[in-house]
């Protein structure tokens, strides 16, 4: 059972880490969280939305945004395009206008683009807008991942492992983003992450998952005190390296 009566309330504005062993259960609660799963019971809500049930694309209309463990770019595609893809579960025009090509599609596609190269600059990758995203490093594509992301105007934006595979200049760079989301947007963070440093240097609360279970959930301190979080996780060394 790979998510087991688990119960997490994500307070508005907050990062928020969520952790634990491979295999705990981590990107199957993202999973149900996004719709590409459905739970077999419980309730997942937004606010005052049920999202049990719902379609990822209509989940993403209500304000939960994602990015992926492994990166899900449109290799062929631009990084201003890849952005505008984000965009498009807000775009009103319908197929007529678009076949027509009606003064609102285009006023709608200027703002598209407008938009698109301001969370280009954002992500500091407004040089590189017509790059195709397999031609841009790494951290880079990180980067363009959340700014399709933030896109579709999330309230909630879940990152998975947003810091892997990067070196450590790279991964300050991410924590420093990640801090500018929630700070400079007001974006509330959920993120999953396998760095300790990563996690307790910018989370507010950490829930620590074990076999499916939320084996404990508290402050970055109170974390990396927890004999059972040290027993079942963290280790000795990794505790003590915490501090």
């Amino acid at each position: 059972m790979a998510v087991d009566g688990l119960d997490i309330e994500i307070e508005e504005k907050t990062i928020h880490s969520v952790i634990g062993p491979n295999g705990a259960g981590k990107t199957t609660f993202f999973n149900c969280i996004t719709g590409f799963y459905k739970p077999e019971a419980g309730e997942i809500f937004l606010e005052n939305h049920s999202l049990v049930g719902l379609m990822p694309d209509r989940i993403v209309r209500l304000g939960i945004a994602r990015t992926y463990q492994n990166i899900r770019l449109f290799p062929d595609l631009t990084a201003i395009e890849n952005v505008l893809v984000g965009m498009h579960a807000h775009l009103k025009s319908s197929y007529l206008g678009i076949i027509l090509n009606t003064p609102f599609v285009k006023r709608e596609e200027q703002e598209a683009e407008d938009e698109a190269n301001r969370l280009l600059k954002f992500v500091n990758l407004e040089t590189k807008a017509n790059m195709l995203s397999k031609h841009l490093p790494y951290g880079d594509q990180r980067r363009l991942e959340i700014a399709r992301a933030l896109a579709t105007r999330p309230k909630l934006l879940c990152l998975d492992e947003p810091t892997a595979g990067m070196n450590s200049g790279e991964t300050q760079a991410m924590c420093d983003f990640i801090q500018s989301l929630r700070d400079d947007l007001g974006i509330t963070i959920m993120l999953i992450e396998h760095q300790m440093r990563v996690v307790m240097g910018i989370s507010e609360i950490i829930t620590v998952l074990d076999y499916g279970k939320k084996l404990a959930e508290g402050t970055p301190d109170e974390i990396k005190r927890n004999p059972k979080v040290i027993e079942a996780y963290l280790g000795q060394g990794s505790a003590a390296q915490s501090h």
